[in-house]
């Protein structure tokens, strides 16, 4: 989330100070050359880039600096997650010889700590730092009146070049009743103070399934309830062991089943849900909608600036041009992969293409992704499904549990597997679950960016005992039937009776 640039302080330059005491006119323009609209992860990004390099920027935003990542995102979700866990480890001690006793979540406590980690953060995103970078930063909504031209409140920009950032929201699905009861998504749960007794989630998705455990480490009754399989987008090998880890902790999950509606029960909120065993009622004190989400597109006069869309988002070429040649879109709102860090990957695209002039292009055939569950699940490039529908006998797949590991057995962590997908000796995906996969998976990361042979992970020398062993492990796998082999073996025999 965080954009590229040295700290500094927020403050404004004469010719800053002089453009604002203009902005008070009804009739003001300004003319930058470029004018990026969302202060989330890719439009800081971009902003903080072109600023440092000396050009005219203007930034507008009509929310909370840091967009979703920052505010309603992986900043407040993880600072959840790392309370639940604190209290999950208190509640499993005894394993190790320690009697720690049950945990006691104080939800006003932990909604302080989840908002003072975004305090902590804000002062990156905030608009003191980027007009203290050079940037003009506008707290409006923004809409095209032309080709070249966004109105954002009394100011009028017409800018050479602009930047669409605006992110996404969560989709709220067309369930009757659903209006009449209240509900939290991810941009109002981070803010309650109150403990759930009984949440309901719609949506087993990454962020339902994250903040389905979170809660129930700190002592919710949880239900999730999934139109197709939790997790139904990673690899089902490594979704089932999350799934048992559900199951272990308690967690009701109803798979396979459709809301059908909602209304007000005493002491709450009653679900009817459909499944392949017919209809059922579920009952919970609160509920969180977390199935999906929609780009922010619909305040923006697009057409006025000649910009499609498509179902999913704008529409745009390899180099994240629009229809519109002076307009580039970035991150959620192309409707792409749904993350901070594809934003930051996006911008850096367009600073290259927009500023530098160089034909940079997109590529995310090696984009990673990390689903915050414990055990964590971790994905770079192709998972095991998609490679045998691409390659089919080509491509082969190694495997192996996180048991044998050392360190994980040491730390009494040895749910979990690593699969590397390998066509033709080189890496072209890597799917791992299990705790802190999400740090794991990097340098399969490095190794499917660049296509690289999977031997080149074996000739490393890595520290025992550690987690990351398991890479060297697995790699080693690879070679292991040819290495003991019936001709390898009869080779070493002749060599050794040659003396």
């Amino acid at each position: 989330m965080r954009g590229p640039g040295l700290w500094c302080e927020g403050v404004r330059s004469d010719s800053q100070l002089d453009m604002l005491s203009v902005m008070t006119s009804s009739d003001t323009t300004l003319h930058p050359y470029l004018c990026i609209i969302g202060a989330g992860s890719g439009g800081l990004s971009v902003a903080a880039a072109a600023a440092q390099l000396g050009v005219d920027t203007v930034l507008i935003e009509r929310g909370r600096m840091g967009g979703d990542c920052l505010n309603y995102g992986c900043v407040p979700s993880k600072s959840l997650i790392a309370a639940a866990h604190a209290a999950h480890a208190a509640r499993h001690a005894e394993r190790f010889g320690v009697a720690a006793g049950a945990p006691n979540a104080d939800f006003p406590r932990v909604r302080d700590h989840v908002q003072g980690v975004i305090a902590d953060i804000a002062p990156h995103d905030s608009q003191e730092r980027f007009e203290g970078l050079g940037a003009t930063v506008l707290r409006e909504s923004a809409a095209f009146t032309g080709r070249d031209q966004v109105q954002a409140g009394p100011i009028r920009i017409r800018a050479k070049r602009f930047v669409i950032a605006t992110g996404s929201s969560p989709i709220v699905p067309p369930v009757p009743g659903l209006d009449e009861v209240p509900y939290f998504t991810n941009e109002t749960i981070f803010d309650n103070d109150v403990r759930p007794e009984h949440l309901l989630i719609l949506g087993g998705g990454p962020i339902g399934c994250e903040l389905a455990q979170a809660h129930r480490r700190l002592g919710c009754d949880v239900t999730v309830v999934e139109r197709a399989r939790l997790l139904h987008r990673d690899d089902p090998d490594l979704a089932q062991v999350v799934a048992r880890r559900f199951e272990q902790e308690g967690i009701t999950v109803i798979e396979g089943a459709a809301v059908t509606s909602a209304a007000r029960a005493e002491g709450g909120i009653r679900l009817t849900v459909e499944d392949a065993d017919g209809n059922r009622e579920v009952t919970g004190t609160h509920l969180l909608v977390a199935a999906g989400r929609r780009a922010n597109v619909g305040d923006l006069n697009l057409d006025a600036a000649g910009i499609r869309c498509h179902r999913r988002g704008i529409q745009v070429d390899d180099g994240l041009r629009t229809s519109n040649r002076r307009v580039y879109a970035i991150g959620d709102v192309i409707g792409r992969l749904q993350f901070t860090h594809i934003a930051g990957y996006h911008a850096g695209i367009v600073v290259r293409r927009a500023l530098f002039r160089l034909p940079a292009r997109v590529n995310e055939a090696a984009a990673p992704w990390v689903t915050y569950t414990d055990p964590e699940i971790a994905q770079v490039g192709l998972n095991e499904p998609a490679a045998r529908e691409r390659f089919g006998d080509r491509v082969r797949v190694v495997k192996m549990p996180v048991g044998g590991n050392d360190r994980f057995r040491a730390e009494r962590e040895t749910e979990g597997l690593i699969k590397v997908i390998v066509h033709r000796g080189r890496v072209v995906g890597a799917s791992m679950v299990g705790a802190h996969a999400g740090e794991l998976i990097q340098p399969w990361c490095l190794m499917a960016t660049h296509r690289m042979k999977i031997g080149q992970m074996t000739s490393a020398i890595l520290p025992y005992p550690t987690r990351g062993e398991i890479s060297k492990q697995v790699a080693g796998s690879y070679f292991t039937p040819a290495l003991f082999g019936p001709r390898t073996r009869k080779i070493v025999g002749l060599l050794t009776r040659l003396g």
